[in-house]
């Protein structure tokens, strides 16, 4: 378990690869907006060590000068406030106050991280009057490379990940509830520590035999399982880093489908072309071209995003896909879950796994099996 003194030593590391990124664009500070609301309490948490247990904060990262967080002040007990390592300010208007520190410290140009989805209106309209700049994908990138801490935390996610799936696939019968077999995985997600960390769905066909079909669905107690289910398991363990791992699940004795045989097929080839091209120096495009070529040479289309990058926030930049260039870098930790869809836009095969980018290539964590567990 990481130690107080290991997460400060690592926040330096954190601060010194944004501030890097702030410099090639030229700002005098970065705003970056956290909110449980919306999912995206894990950047907070990355630059501060508190988390986000309700309502939201921004973290501001100067370019010279000490980070501090801020809080509305209806905020002052919506998490363990002794964990945050780095100065905490209160105030009515976050927003407001930003604006002035800023005004004071003479900054003009502002990064913002979640302007488009996580920061609220009242706080972005006092900032109108600097040169402020979305930093997304640029934030993203920053912290996506992953240090032997922060791949401590991942790791001991997998580990709970891929235990859920076990514990999920031991319950499933058909006949069960999607709601009664999930509910399972997150009592032991729970008592691992995951908290309310966990976005966990399920992709069924109701009736049908041997198929899936391609529409996330909630688990609940009105969906009927069948003898084929595809759980989508997603989880964050203590370290608040989110993972992937899941995969499709038959009772014993169904007959698949000729498409989702054929789709087990092209997964099987995508395990193996993302232990070859997932490597330092590579593309996203890349990874995405040789992964994404065993589903089309079978004449399937891809749904969902083929790939992503994740860590403190589940979904974070770059993403792996057609025409994104940017190059991975080891260290580098991926979801990956091609979403299969056959051309009858029914028989759909979808199976996740978390990847470490390393020089020689990708490394699945959770080393499971690519193929359909028959239970």
């Amino acid at each position: 378990m990481a130690t107080v003194t290991d997460v400060r030593s690592d926040l330096d590391r954190r601060y010194a690869n944004v501030r890097a990124a702030m410099a090639e664009h030229s700002l005098d500070a970065l705003v970056v907006a956290g909110s449980e609301y919306s999912g995206f309490e894990g950047a907070v948490t990355y630059l501060t060590g508190f988390q986000i247990v309700h309502r939201y904060a921004y973290a501001v990262v100067p370019a010279d000068g000490d980070p501090f967080v801020v809080f509305p002040s209806e905020a002052r007990y919506v998490g363990e406030h002794g964990t945050a390592l780095i100065e905490q300010r209160f105030d009515p208007h976050p927003g407001a106050a930003i604006a002035a520190h800023a005004k004071d410290a003479g900054w003009r140009r502002i990064g913002v991280y979640g302007l488009d989805y996580v920061m609220t209106v009242r706080d972005y309209l006092p900032l109108e009057g600097f040169d402020i700049v979305s930093f997304d994908v640029e934030f993203d990138l920053a912290r996506s490379v992953k240090s032997d801490l922060e791949l401590e935390s991942v790791r001991d996610s997998v580990r709970i990940n891929r235990r859920g799936f076990e514990v999920w696939a031991e319950a499933y019968a058909p006949g069960r509830t999607a709601a009664e077999v999930m509910a399972v995985a997150e009592e032991y997600f729970i008592a691992e520590g995951c908290g309310r960390l966990t976005m966990n769905m399920v992709l069924t066909a109701p009736g049908r035999s041997g198929i899936a079909l391609p529409e996330f669905k909630i688990a609940r107690k009105e969906e009927i399982l069948g003898d084929f289910v595809l759980p989508s398991l997603e989880v964050a363990g203590p370290g608040m880093h989110w993972v992937e791992v899941s995969r499709a699940v038959a009772a014993e004795g169904t007959e698949l489908s000729d498409d989702t045989k054929a789709m087990e097929e092209a997964y099987a080839e995508y395990f193996e072309a993302a232990r070859d091209s997932m490597r330092a120096g590579a593309t996203c495009h890349d990874v995405h071209t040789a992964v994404s070529k065993g589903f089309h040479d079978r004449g399937y289309r891809l749904g969902h995003v083929t790939g992503h990058s994740i860590g403190m926030t589940m979904i974070e930049f770059p993403k792996v896909g057609e025409g994104v260039e940017t190059e991975l870098a080891e260290s580098m930790v991926l979801s990956m879950h091609p979403h299969a869809i056959a051309a009858n836009g029914e028989d759909c095969l979808y199976m996740q796994d978390t990847w470490l980018v390393t020089a020689d290539g990708g490394v699945p964590l959770a080393d499971l099996p690519m193929e359909i567990v028959f239970r």
